[in-house]
């Protein structure tokens, strides 16, 4: 059974988006603000976040959720409509829907994230010699059989690098997603992490093939 962290303020919308849900053979975990999103993290395969909340908004909370679990699909809601919304949430979240939205909508985007993300992110992958466990968030280096120990910025980049594969993402994006504030035109942070990164998992660092440079773009992981 597949298990949803659902975050809605409003009583009434929230307990018939969890009845409906249930009925379809999801396990819903409801809560009425993010105070406590983080301690179901680790337990859940999806998190359905409505924006305007009670003390954190959505969109810290899904900031948060996605720097300790890059894997786990996103799923926002919002009554609002202006693109400038829909943008910011979609630097991090991977799903937008407006409301009001019929209950149909809601579990078809459900089960398209979860496919996405089940077929994209298995268990275990293999990237050249690097052996990547997401369910023990570990990784290993298949020629001496040692984990890699990442520091917590380095693991955050690297997966949300992974989590969007053979997709050219911006130093703005990968940025905003790992930081969660706005990137500045000049900043050498993200390349100072990066050279770090690829200096544990690259072969040969000063020739990359696991994390590529695209010149003048940004960076991408390939599959």
């Amino acid at each position: 059974m597949k298990s949803i962290l659902y975050i809605e303020d409003d009583l009434e919308i929230g307990k018939w988006v969890k009845d409906d849900l249930e009925a379809r053979g999801y396990k819903v975990n409801w809560l009425v603000s993010g105070e406590k999103a983080m301690s179901f993290i680790n337990d859940v395969d999806l998190a359905v976040l409505d924006i305007m909340l009670p003390g954190l908004d959505g969109f810290t909370i899904g900031q948060r959720l996605k720097k300790e679990r890059a894997e786990v699909p996103i799923l926002l809601l919002s009554a609002r409509t202006a693109v400038d919304d829909k943008l910011q949430g979609l630097q991090f979240a991977d799903d937008y829907l407006t409301k009001p939205f019929h209950p149909e909508e809601l579990a078809a985007r459900i089960e398209v994230l979860l496919r996405r993300f089940g077929h994209n992110l298995k268990q275990e992958i293999q990237l050249g010699h690097i052996k990547v466990l997401l369910n023990e968030n570990r990784m290993i280096d298949g020629r001496t059989g040692k984990e890699l120990i990442l520091t917590g910025k380095q693991y955050q980049i690297f997966m949300f690098l992974l989590k969007h594969p053979n997709q050219i993402l911006t130093k703005e994006q990968i940025y905003e997603a790992v930081w969660g504030e706005p990137y500045l035109e000049g900043d050498k942070t993200l390349m100072v992490h990066i050279r770090y990164l690829r200096e544990k998992i690259e072969e040969n660092p000063s020739a990359p093939t696991i994390i590529e440079t695209i010149r003048g773009i940004g960076y991408r992981i390939k599959l």
